[in-house]
């Protein structure tokens, strides 16, 4: 089950894109918690009504699916979360939109860079380490990567479409929502398991469980619009989790100044 694999490779692949690494500062994942069970409130002279339960009649595949459909749906969103993919740990914490803005950051071990998308062109800088991580990766010398730093220092490097490739893909809404929806199968056969809140928000609480032992589990809003949440994959070579929040919010990107861009197609070598 590799629901969330699409957004790590992308993550991973943002090294090899430039000159090859990835990076960034790490999203605070605490901030998004699921908890087992539903709180019981305390006695009351009063007696109310329970909420209506959303998913009433539904089983944990045709909730899995009106999830899907709605998170599709999102113009935005923000997603903040950890995973393994190549036997690298990563994090993400980026903010993006059907518009193509886009704002946020990657990591991956102590390599640390932002990313923005502002008028649909990409831009990514990333700390010393970084850069010298990825001139490494892309064949260059020690020196030479201490010269990259140098010259990147505080500063964006501007992204040919080339040169992004699947790091693009973190940045693109639809892609990544498709992507979460490809294989149908990873989705079905589902079963419900105790409500859960995550961030304050109540919660469904869909899992699966393939031959392998690998576990994959789905929270899914049942208050608003079934959004879905969050997002655990674990027991596997390649666990990994991702919240989902601030649906259809605002997302704003706006273009670094000039004298804070380096092109690389304008550089001499």
């Amino acid at each position: 089950m590799r629901a969330n694999r699409k957004i790590w490779v992308a993550t991973m692949v943002c090294a090899a894109t430039v000159v090859a690494v990835t990076g960034c500062s790490k999203g605070d994942k605490d901030d998004t918690k699921a908890q087992g069970g539903t709180k019981t409130p305390a006695a009351s002279a009063t007696t109310t009504k329970a909420p209506a339960d959303p998913f009433e009649g539904l089983d944990a595949d045709a909730i899995a699916d009106r999830a899907v459909r709605a998170t599709k749906g999102a113009s935005s969103l923000h997603m903040v979360g950890d995973g393994k993919a190549d036997g690298e740990q990563m994090t993400i914490d980026i903010a993006l939109d059907d518009k193509g803005a886009c704002t946020g950051n990657i990591g991956l071990k102590d390599a640390k860079a932002d990313i923005l998308q502002a008028d649909k062109v990409m831009y990514m800088k990333g700390d010393e380490k970084f850069w010298q991580v990825s001139a490494g990766e892309g064949g260059a010398s020690a020196e030479e990567g201490k010269a990259m730093a140098e010259l990147l220092k505080g500063r964006w490097m501007k992204m040919s479409k080339k040169n992004a490739g699947e790091l693009a893909d973190l940045c693109d809404i639809k892609a990544l929502i498709k992507e979460m929806d490809k294989d149908k199968d990873q989705r079905q056969g589902m079963t419900k398991g105790p409500d859960a809140e995550v961030d304050g928000k109540p919660a469904a609480t869909l899992t699966k469980k393939d031959s392998k032992g690998e576990t994959f589990t789905m929270y899914v809003a049942k208050e608003g619009e079934p959004f879905i949440l969050k997002t655990v994959e674990a027991g596997g070579d390649e666990p990994g989790t991702i919240a989902f929040s601030d649906y259809n919010e605002p997302v704003t990107a706006t273009a670094p100044p000039a004298d804070q861009v380096v092109d690389p197609a304008k550089l001499g070598g």
